[in-house]
């Protein structure tokens, strides 16, 4: 492994720690004789385009330093590739991270886990999920969550977290179950009526909400979580148990298991990562091992 590692930075994430955070991490890791390069794109494209140079170029490993944003940029450079990846998770959702059990908003700490590992070429191998060329590490949803995505997405105002909130109560008023197809490794076709599906490499979404709470990142299956058509009334009073995940045992929730799931539903858009993927129909299929991941 080379001693040169590189640093791939949004200043802007949780509202500019990342910018902060990438310090402690290179002085983490020139204490332990790494050289560091650091990568800040102009946006998204151009930040992709450096971090895959830095990956051909022959890097020793990527950092991701932000949210999950720029975590999920990091997993297109690297998946798939032998270059390690590591974490500094500072944004406002870290779900990827703490789904690997990694600090969070903790970048010093965050910066020693990822020095130590690169010393002790400590790495683990993790699944990724991938929708025909794009990546993702922690859930793809669809349904009720992607609406609440697409109207605060389309809001001027307010700014931040809030106008998502916003957006749930105005979705909430005009909430229907939509009728999906779901087809399980090419075979098992399921055809319901959903509040929402959530497709799950990782455990969570949204900064901590477990709607994929069983999941986990080594087994080659993604967890398919869907809620069925519940009222509003149901929906609010089993919403909040998403954050400690005890919402999968509502009747009104199913968990399928399978390595590729085929969603169509009309009107509904994907995300995965936060990030849209595009108007159903998709395909997603679980990639075993597809990323080397730095630290315990």
């Amino acid at each position: 492994m080379t001693s040169e590692i590189t640093l791939f930075v949004n200043p802007t994430a949780g509202r500019g720690r990342g910018a902060h955070a990438a310090q402690p991490a290179a002085s983490a890791l020139r204490a332990r004789g790494f050289s560091v390069r650091t990568v800040i794109g102009v946006d998204a494209p151009d930040a992709l385009r450096r971090a895959r140079e830095a990956v051909d170029g022959g890097t020793g490993a990527l950092i991701a330093v932000g949210g999950d944003g720029m975590a999920s940029l990091a997993l297109q450079a690297v998946a798939g590739t032998r270059t390690p990846l590591g974490v500094i998770a500072v944004g406002t959702g870290n779900d990827f991270a703490r789904a690997l059990g990694l600090p969070v908003r903790e970048p010093a700490a965050a910066g020693e886990v990822v020095a130590e590992a690169l010393k002790g070429a400590r790495t683990r191998d993790v699944d990724l999920g991938r929708v025909e060329g794009t990546w993702f590490g922690t859930v793809l949803a669809s349904g009720f969550d992607s609406r609440v995505n697409d109207r605060g997405n389309r809001m001027r105002w307010p700014t931040g977290r809030f106008k998502y909130d916003l957006a749930m109560v105005a979705e909430l008023a005009a909430f229907r179950p939509v009728p999906y197809r779901i087809v399980l490794d090419g075979g098992t076709v399921h055809e319901v009526d959903a509040t929402l599906v959530a497709v799950g490499n990782g455990t969570s979404y949204g900064g901590g909400m477990r709607i994929c709470a069983a999941a986990d990142m080594s087994d080659g299956l993604f967890d398919v979580t869907v809620v069925g058509d519940c009222s509003r009334a149901t929906l609010l009073k089993v919403f909040p148990r998403v954050y400690k995940g005890t919402h999968l045992d509502h009747p009104k929730v199913t968990v399928y298991r399978a390595a590729k799931v085929e969603l169509a539903a009309p009107g509904i858009t994907g995300y995965a990562d936060g990030e849209p993927l595009g108007a159903l129909p998709l395909t997603a299929e679980c990639v075993a091992g597809a990323v080397r991941i730095l630290g315990p």
